[in-house]
């Protein structure tokens, strides 16, 4: 058979990868063709083009780069044509991806979105053309089960959440304290507890909240701060808010190594999103923190209203405040001294928030969400 897989961000480069060797393990003669990083660069098919050119979020962002991404659609539509695939699979990036499925349904292809948009938070009016234009949809969250039973699509399957794939098969390679150190800048030992800085997977995210994050390690020598840096990123960017000159020489920026850093971290600042959920997976205690470009935010909120109290899937998913979330305005410096020295000093606090997350774990269920899914689109193309 032949795939052809869009995913535009890091975490979606992460769960096709994983989606990617279910494929080839039950379809071992097939063709891939993807939109991906290098986690599906590392299993093989053919990347067509990659997220470090994709991954642009916010109102104001995609107006900005409004011909990129008409140029992309028209690319990703000729190439599918090209390429004529037995299913096309999305993977999360909403905004591009539902406009090629549009597309695509039109011509007769079979359509397969995994992982599924935030709907129930905004953009609901979506429904109704994905009911049309998708032959699947495999969810990942628990709660959204009832969302889509309510609104009665019953090509939604819930599949369990990737994510604990991924660290799954990550935990069976037995991470070591001396591979992480290995990978350093600090080549001496060095026993202060570990905080991990998590800024984000896009330019936009980092430079909102790093700076902070650089701030409150200026202040506590006692630690050892270690940013979780991405190689598609670019090691100059990270420079641009860590640098010797500026009194920060002792913070440490590895690449690529979140799992790794979180394996061994005491405590973590960690910018909303997936790795929200991948702190709590590790069981290490988070602060959530989120700033964007105002007018995005305010036109968020105006869609959001008050349907979603929580920015972090830890919240979301236990649908109760485990994790505190310094939202824009929230996000100060004394906020944010407050809640890091909760979240580092405090054991009462510490134990709390890891039990909500033994909470979290046991809702999502156990692995195999990549096993399921790929299963279940051969199934329906065979």
């Amino acid at each position: 058979m032949k795939y052809y897989i869009i995913a535009g961000e890091a975490s979606g480069d992460l769960h096709g990868a994983n989606l990617m060797k279910s494929l080839m393990r039950h379809d071992p003669y097939c063709s891939i063709r993807f939109w991906g990083g290098d986690a599906m660069r590392s299993v093989g098919g053919t990347c067509m083009r990659h997220i470090r050119d994709l991954a642009i979020m916010g109102f104001i962002e995609v107006v900005r780069h409004l011909r990129t991404v008409i140029g992309n659609l028209r690319f990703c539509k000729s190439d599918i044509s090209r390429f004529c695939p037995d299913a096309i699979i999305y993977i999360d990036y909403p905004g591009f991806n539902l406009k090629i499925a549009k597309w695509a349904h039109k011509q007769g292809y079979r359509n397969f979105h995994y992982i599924s948009p935030q709907l129930w938070a905004w953009k609901k009016g979506r429904l109704r053309t994905m009911k049309r234009d998708l032959d699947a949809l495999y969810y990942i969250l628990p709660f959204e089960q009832d969302f889509y039973a309510q609104n009665e699509m019953p090509q939604a399957h819930f599949v369990g959440h990737p994510l604990l794939d991924a660290i799954s098969d990550l935990s069976k390679q037995k991470l070591k304290t001396n591979n992480f150190q290995a990978n350093t800048q600090n080549t001496t030992h060095d026993s202060r507890p570990i905080i991990a800085l998590l800024p984000g997977s896009r330019k936009q995210e980092i430079s909102k909240v790093l700076p902070d994050m650089v701030e409150l390690a200026s202040r506590h020598p006692e630690y050892r701060f270690v940013v979780a840096g991405m190689n598609l990123i670019g090691q100059s960017f990270y420079e641009t808010y860590i640098s010797p000159t500026r009194g920060e020489a002792s913070i440490e920026v590895v690449f690529d190594q979140t799992y790794a850093l979180l394996s061994q971290a005491h405590a973590a600042i960690v910018c909303s999103g997936t790795a929200t959920l991948e702190t709590a997976l590790f069981n290490v205690p988070q602060v959530v923190c989120y700033k964007a470009n105002g007018l995005s935010i305010g036109i968020a909120r105006m869609f959001v209203g008050k349907r979603v109290k929580y920015i972090s899937l830890v919240n979301l998913i236990a649908d109760k405040p485990i994790v505190t979330e310094l939202i824009q305005t929230d996000m100060t410096k004394q906020r944010l001294e407050q809640e890091f020295q909760l979240i580092a000093s405090n054991e009462t606090h510490r134990q709390a928030m890891k039990e909500g997350y033994a909470e979290v774990h046991q809702l999502l269920g156990g692995p195999g969400a990549s096993e399921r899914t790929a299963q279940m689109i051969i199934k329906a193309i065979s």
